[in-house]
């Protein structure tokens, strides 16, 4: 294992490197840099899976961590399953400490239709927190093109709030460069997507969106809330 990790004043260099490079070049600069002290967060939409893929040529026993909050539609539940299958995925599935029936009795029912950030933080944002703390650092799916809020999101960089580096190796890639890439491989997909789903969450707080409209605009419908939490500005991070 690498003791000898980047200090986190080199990430806007290393990230400045690293611009033009192919997502395949960042996860092999990441496994060699990291080794088992790297893991891979997905929720197995569509940048994931590529992900997933890509890994396989590099480092194909990576932990791969995903947050099963107990409220996943069953279509992801299935793809989850077929993917761990096909690829023999290190899969980790992080539980929150809370049942769905433990949080309604602590908290009511229903909590993500009241409260959907604290519901949030119970049941993905926590857990993961507590998982990251057995790493030094994480892949994610996090794409420019994704949403306003995540425009400017390096493709490497010093994650503030966990204290890690986190790894964006295709935020330089668009949805459909994605897609194209799916096809290509002939890769699996959750099946919502055929049915005007373009981003999956739980699914008490998804649903399908209209054709044109904002991909994310299917997310926490009834509430300002834009993200679960887990990922935020640099702003936000330091103050949580």
């Amino acid at each position: 294992m690498n003791n000898t990790f980047p200090d986190q004043n080199e990430f806007t260099a290393i990230a400045e490197r690293y611009e033009s490079s192919s997502p395949q070049d960042i996860l092999s600069w990441a496994t060699r840099t990291y080794g088992d002290q790297l893991a891979l967060v997905t929720s197995f939409q569509p940048t994931g899976i590529v992900t997933l893929h890509m890994l396989q040529q590099i480092a194909p026993d990576l932990p791969v961590l995903t947050l099963d909050t107990g409220l996943l539609f069953q279509e992801t539940y299935s793809l989850i399953d077929q993917l761990q299958a096909q690829f023999n995925l290190n899969l980790h599935r992080i539980r929150p400490q809370q049942t769905v029936e433990q949080q309604a009795q602590a908290h009511g029912e229903a909590l993500w239709s009241r409260d959907p950030d604290l519901c949030c933080n119970l049941r993905k944002t926590r857990p993961l927190d507590d998982a990251l703390t057995n790493y030094s650092a994480w892949i994610t799916g996090l794409r420019r093109d994704q949403s306003p809020t995540r425009a400017n999101t390096p493709v490497i960089q010093w994650d503030k709030k966990h204290g890690l580096a986190k790894l964006c190796p295709f935020a330089t890639w668009t949805e459909s460069m994605i897609w194209t890439y799916i096809e290509a491989y002939d890769l699996p997909y959750n099946t919502l997507h055929d049915n005007n789903y373009p981003t999956i969450g739980c699914f008490p707080c998804t649903q399908p969106v209209s054709d044109g409209a904002d991909p994310r605009a299917g997310r926490w419908v009834q509430s300002s809330k834009t993200e679960c939490g887990i990922h935020l500005p640099d702003s936000e991070e330091l103050q949580n």
